[in-house]
């Protein structure tokens, strides 16, 4: 062989698990007809000797050692795969049998806004039928969906990295979903509406007291398991996963413990921001689908200029209408509170809270000259709430969508619909429940900074959870104190 038919290959040995990128080079020759391509050919004159593979490493990098991680391979395996979540089911492809059967004749376009339109009054009906039976039963139906969101979103993360040979994922997932639980409703549901019941039991009395210890336990537990479970080869997508469980965790686990808040300072901070969304949703909906025309932003295609402003207009006049009938029923009114007299859970209140008390209003000095021009007067009667509804009403409909938008962002990353087809023409439950999410966050943040009061109940129930030397302490104290003001006559 000439050197003139000599050619030098050059491969990066960051590929094989080299940090520094040094380059192997090995000066070969072409392959001649009907002999075997791996077997190597003697250099042309002149050419140095190809130094050995690992000796050149060794030079530049020290020993060599085989990779642990099959990723360290190939910067591919970073990427997530993406071919097995076209298996995942989708609900807006998702027809239900009978429907299918009474609407064979109709274009794809309308038989999906006719089962939209079906299971959007079924969730309406089961919804009205949960605020029938009372809080309770709407606290245990957001624990229902958070689970079930949590499930959908582990789901796409399990498929995306194939992982079903790899041990414990799920179990860890699971556990550390029960562990946040335990500890975001221990640290104030628990202590401040069911500490009463819980001081009755020892044991129950020693998960209080030793609360943060034990869910700090129950986290360490679930962390050792994990560096337990890591396999060889598999480094990179384990701790994927394990940063993709934790996102979940603060996305779902946190915004139903905030939903569940609200719910005990009066079930209408839950059902009135959740009818919002939904009036929002479906209004948005109804103008994009027979008059939008400009789209709204690129995450979401369907999305309207035309839907935006239409479904906030009727959000805010619907919100306003709905708040002021509401208003009228303590059943929805009155903060979910602990009665020592009854031994449980109270749902009414006498006076109910100021925010549901009617008070008198002057209108401004312009639109009370007109007002009496038509024969009416310059101040007129109005719940406080009905105001705070515009505010949240203001939310929901604008800001609230942007929850929906990051869900589709999240979506089209995977190449996905929807995250599951749990309810037919909408898809998963975490596509119905994107922008609850983000409106309970801000309910919360709204009562504790303009509506919330403190409560002597809750108070109460601090007091309840010390020794009975320590009560007795504490009301010398406020005894004292409340006669030093003059408050208590001696």
């Amino acid at each position: 062989m000439t050197d003139k038919n000599e050619f030098t290959l050059e491969t990066e040995s960051a590929v094989e698990g080299s940090v520094d990128g040094v380059r192997n080079r090995q000066t070969v020759s072409p392959a001649e007809p009907g002999s075997d391509p791996s077997t190597p050919t003697d250099a042309g004159p002149g050419t140095p000797p190809a130094m050995d593979e690992r000796s050149e490493q060794e030079t530049f990098d020290g020993p060599s050692s085989e990779p642990d991680s099959d990723d360290d391979r190939s910067s591919s395996l970073l990427e997530p795969k993406l071919e097995g979540l076209k298996k995942l089911p989708q609900g807006t492809q998702h027809t239900p049998h009978v429907l299918a059967c009474l609407l064979p004749d109709l274009p794809p376009r309308w038989r999906n806004w006719v089962i939209r339109g079906v299971f959007t009054w079924v969730m309406v009906a089961f919804f009205a039928l949960i605020i029938w039976v009372g809080p309770l039963a709407l606290m245990f139906t957001t624990l229902v969906v958070q689970v079930w969101c949590f499930k959908e979103i582990i789901n796409i993360g399990y498929t995306v990295y194939r992982m079903h040979g790899l041990p414990w994922f799920r179990s860890l997932s699971w556990w550390f979903l029960i562990t946040s639980n335990y500890f975001f409703y221990g640290e104030s549901l628990v202590a401040d509406y069911f500490g009463v019941i819980f001081s009755k039991s020892p044991l129950l009395r020693w998960t209080i007291t030793y609360h943060r210890f034990i869910s700090f336990f129950m986290y360490i537990i679930g962390f050792v398991w994990f560096v337990l479970s890591l396999k060889k080869r598999y480094y990179m997508r384990q701790f994927s996963l394990f940063a993709w469980t934790h996102v979940a965790l603060v996305i779902v686990v946190t915004q139903s413990y905030l939903i569940i808040i609200n719910i005990f300072q009066g079930m209408i901070w839950f059902i009135v921001p959740v009818s919002m969304i939904v009036i929002n949703d479906v209004m948005a909906y109804m103008f994009g689908f027979f008059f939008g025309k400009t789209p709204l932003i690129q995450l979401s295609p369907k999305k309207t200029w035309e839907g935006f402003i239409g479904g906030g207009i009727s959000t805010v006049i619907l919100g306003m209408v709905m708040s002021y009938g509401m208003c009228q029923f303590t059943f929805f009114t009155c903060p979910v509170e602990y009665s020592e007299i009854t031994d449980s859970l109270k749902f009414t209140c006498d006076p109910p809270p100021p925010a549901f008390i009617l008070a008198e209003y002057t209108l401004p000095p312009s639109l009370a000259r007109i007002c009496i021009f038509l024969g009416g007067c310059e101040t007129f009667m109005m719940y406080p709430f009905v105001f705070h509804s515009v505010a949240l009403s203001v939310f929901s409909s604008v800001i609230g969508p942007f929850g929906g938008f990051f869900a589709s962002g999240f979506k089209r990353a995977f190449k996905i619909k929807d995250f599951g087809d749990v309810i037919p023409g909408h898809g998963g439950m975490m596509d119905r429940f994107d922008c609850q999410f983000l409106m309970a966050t801000f309910v919360n943040v709204y009562i504790w900074s303009f509506i919330l009061e403190s409560s002597p109940q809750k108070l109460l129930q601090k007091v309840y959870m010390l020794k009975p030397d320590q009560q007795l302490q504490m009301y010398n104290l406020l005894q004292d104190s409340l006669a030093n003001r003059g408050i208590l006559q001696p």
